[in-house]
């Protein structure tokens, strides 16, 4: 398990590298493919396999306006996202009344549907904004290897150093001390880093920085195990050897996302 990890990592390195320095399109195209197949992960959790008819259109509709979405914040028509999310609810919520008649719980299929548009696209839309800056690609890249020196130091320090249970009824293996050490490496890895991405910017805020969504990540990684475990699956997918699926790789990511735009124009 741990060598297709690294293995895995090793091979995605060098594409994520090229995408996110090509920028413009071509780095919105890869959220946009990113977020549709973790949408669709996350769908396939959520909602029950084998259903038909206006339960088959909701989370279809939304794996449509996922790449929507994107696009428009892209293209900066950020008022359209609300507006997107409004119509979308309308719909969803029109969908549900025949369900209604043979299951009271057909109202709930409005939320998941909704916070899967709101958790995942919407989401990771902040990177498209962060990449518009003249110094985009430096933060993403400091941002990513921010994020993913957490959920490093987080495994591996709760592999071998875990004592205490952090959270045993979301997550029953992560520990306090998994969770000190991804803060640890999310701090040391922010500073190590940004004097070869983003060398002008001061240390105590990039230290805030780290903790801060170093934090949101692990939230983000909680949350996901919460549906997860609801839905009586280990992993969202099998696309990623060694990681399970794109939702499992990006939970963290997802959470530190808007919490990074929010940081990054407000004490920077």
């Amino acid at each position: 398990m741990h060598l297709k990890r690294w293995i895995t990592g090793i091979v995605a390195l060098p594409i994520i590298y090229l995408l996110v320095s090509a920028g413009g399109i071509v780095f919105t195209l890869l959220i946009a493919a990113v977020s549709l197949v973790t949408l669709w992960e996350y769908y396939r959790a959520v909602f029950k396999p084998g259903a038909d008819g206006p339960m088959r259109l909701i989370p279809l509709l939304g794996l449509c306006l996922s790449p929507v979405i994107v696009w428009s914040v892209y293209l900066g028509a950020m008022i359209q996202v609300p507006l997107i999310m409004a119509v979308d609810l309308i719909v969803v919520a029109g969908l549900t009344l025949p369900l209604f008649k043979n299951d009271i719980q057909a109202p709930h299929l409005v939320a998941k549907q909704v916070l899967g548009l709101v958790y995942i696209p919407v989401f990771l839309s902040f990177l498209v904004l962060i990449r518009f800056d003249e110094s985009g690609a430096g933060w993403i890249f400091w941002i990513l290897c921010i994020v993913a020196a957490g959920d490093t130091g987080a495994f591996y320090s709760g592999t071998y150093l875990g004592r205490h249970k952090l959270c045993p009824w979301v997550s029953p293996k992560k520990t306090i001390e998994g969770s000190m050490g991804g803060l640890t490496a999310n701090v040391g890895v922010a500073l190590l880093f940004k004097m070869l991405l983003l060398p002008s910017l001061a240390a105590l805020p990039c230290i805030v920085f780290a903790l801060v969504i170093g934090i949101a990540g692990q939230v983000g990684d909680l949350f996901a195990s919460e549906f997860k475990r609801s839905a009586g699956i280990k992993d969202s997918g099998t696309l990623l050897p060694g990681h399970g699926g794109f939702l499992d790789r990006l939970d963290a990511l997802l959470f530190a996302s808007p919490l990074a735009y929010l940081l990054k124009i407000s004490i920077f």
